[in-house]
């Protein structure tokens, strides 16, 4: 899409080091193939002078223009001076001016100006160093700090807060490209950072309203791998060409504060966790996205909530999901992750959900990891054929696995399983869904208890708990032995419906 092209230009690193991944010996040659480079990427690079000074070229006034189509946005990196210096020994070094700018224009609605967002880009010391061949090229840099601030917001609509202040700071960056390729190109990447802090604080001119918010990661580290073929501005046609990215990026803790100040009070937000990862990936067949935390908790206290503080707290969290992009004659896989594992609240909001307390107070887990199998009839990165599709669905379901399901809370615990298949042909026999095939099987400890507790607290009226108790009867029958137990095998065959071998539709 349009968009790629346009998001690629602003990001800073890839674009000075992954330009300069393609020197050669000289620093003309790099110099060189750092404007192939975008050109072929439809951005225009503009100077002002070119000289060669005893080893190294120095080349002022450079700015390189990226810009969406139709104009409705580009943004504009302009650098005083780049310093390409043979090192003697087939490498080149690339320098920079300490401080760079980025602007960033939208096209304001009809009738009204553009809004222009400068970004200074502060980096003292980076080097970068390019060596190899043309045709697989790695480079390796290093920054003690590299950091984006922003410096103004302009136009019809900014309402910029005087005190505002924005800013990513990069400590102790440093890493290596591989480039491989003339044409099509493989890089693969790995990368390092003691830190990254971003600070945000500013008042609303509006109502005077405050934000003062810190995020810090310490322990960064990732890598990456991606293969670049055609245009990447035309995003679906690339990846049927054989373009494809993946990448992780790990973290060894975090912690957030966060302070908003209103005309009601303040309210104050803290947060840390041991730990975590994220984690991307795309190609033809699939797009992939998820993350872990662990060890997490969280504070919230200020004027609005009614306790001094609220506290949560989980052991392990974790999301993951993937799913098919482009239109396929045969089904592909797709995949779907939740989970939260022992959850903890403050005792101050169980006394308002249970000021009695009855209920169980144990740490409390949700899972939810599935799979399947899903067909679709347009790629999801065509906005065109998207955009033609309407309310209509992408694609049809044709299986699902429930690898696992629980649902721990209260003293009861849910747990299951199952696979079904779904057939595309029959789409009335479930009223509109396409009719399954398979078995899902559910076992429940401690859930009559947890009944009998709602509704000795009045939470649901007894006539109603006696409906739900007649349905639970219907589709689960108790175990012999083990107190509170039950278990339910939900089977979809022959267009028919069973609960426990007992049909029901």
């Amino acid at each position: 899409m349009k968009q790629w092209k346009f998001l690629g230009t602003t990001a800073f690193v890839a674009l000075v080091a992954g330009n300069a991944a393609l020197a050669e010996v000289t620093p003309q040659e790099v110099w060189d193939n750092w404007k192939s480079l975008a050109e072929s990427y439809g951005q225009t690079i503009t100077v002002e002078d070119e000289a060669e000074d005893g080893d190294a070229l120095v080349v002022t006034g450079v700015e390189i223009t990226s810009a969406t189509e139709g104009a409705e946005a580009d943004a504009t990196l302009s650098i005083d001076e780049l310093t390409f210096t043979d090192n003697g020994d087939g490498s080149v070094d690339v320098t920079l001016s300490e401080t760079s700018t980025l602007a960033i224009r939208a096209a304001g609605e009809e009738g009204k100006a553009d809004t222009l967002t400068t970004l200074d880009i502060v980096t003292p010391g980076l080097v970068i160093t390019a060596s190899g061949e043309a045709s697989e090229t790695r480079y390796d840099y290093e920054g003690p700090t590299v950091s984006v601030k922003l410096a103004g917001v302009e136009g019809p609509d900014a309402d910029t807060p005087k005190d505002l202040k924005a800013e990513v700071n990069l400590t102790a960056l440093a890493g290596n490209y591989l480039v491989a390729g003339e044409t099509d190109k493989t890089i693969t990447s790995s990368m390092s950072a003691e830190g990254i802090a971003m600070v945000l604080f500013g008042t609303n001119p509006e109502d005077g309203s405050k934000i003062d918010a810190k995020v810090n990661l310490a322990g960064l580290s990732g890598q990456s791998t991606s293969k670049m073929v055609g245009d990447m501005a035309e995003m679906a046609a690339a990846l049927k060409a054989g373009t494809s990215i993946q990448g992780d990026m790990a973290y060894q803790s975090a912690s957030i504060e966060m302070a908003v100040t209103e005309a009601e009070g303040e309210t104050k937000i803290n947060a840390t966790n041991a730990g975590g990862n994220l984690a991307f990936a795309m190609d033809a067949a699939k797009l992939s996205y998820g993350g872990t935390a662990k060890d997490a908790s969280f504070t919230i206290s200020g004027a609005q909530i009614p306790v001094p503080q609220v506290n949560l707290a989980y052991k392990e969290g974790a999301f993951n999901f993937v799913m098919p992009v482009s239109k396929s004659d045969t089904p592909a896989e797709f995949a779907f992750l939740t989970k939260i594992v022992d959850l903890t609240i403050s005792d101050e909001i169980w006394a308002m959900l249970d000021p009695t307390a009855q209920l169980p107070r144990d740490p409390m887990t949700v899972i939810l990891d599935t799979k399947g199998t899903a067909k679709l009839s347009v790629d999801l990165m065509d906005e065109a054929a998207m955009a033609a599709l309407g309310q209509g669905a992408p694609g049809e379901l044709h299986s699902l696995d429930i690898n696992a399901l629980q649902v721990k809370l209260a003293g009861a615990d849910i747990t299951g399983q199952g696979a079904l298949t779904f057939d595309n042909t029959d789409l009335t026999t479930y009223g509109g869904m396409p009719a399954p095939t398979g078995k899902v099987d559910l076992k429940a400890t401690g859930l009559n208890g947890l009944l009998d507790k709602l509704m000795a607290m009045g939470l649901v009226p007894e006539d109603q708990m006696m409906g739900a108790r007649m349905m639970l009867g219907m589709f689960a029958k108790v175990v012999e032995g083990e107190p509170d137990t039950m278990t339910s095998s939900l089977e979809f065959k022959d267009k028919h419906f069973f609960a426990n071998g007992m049909q029901l539709q």
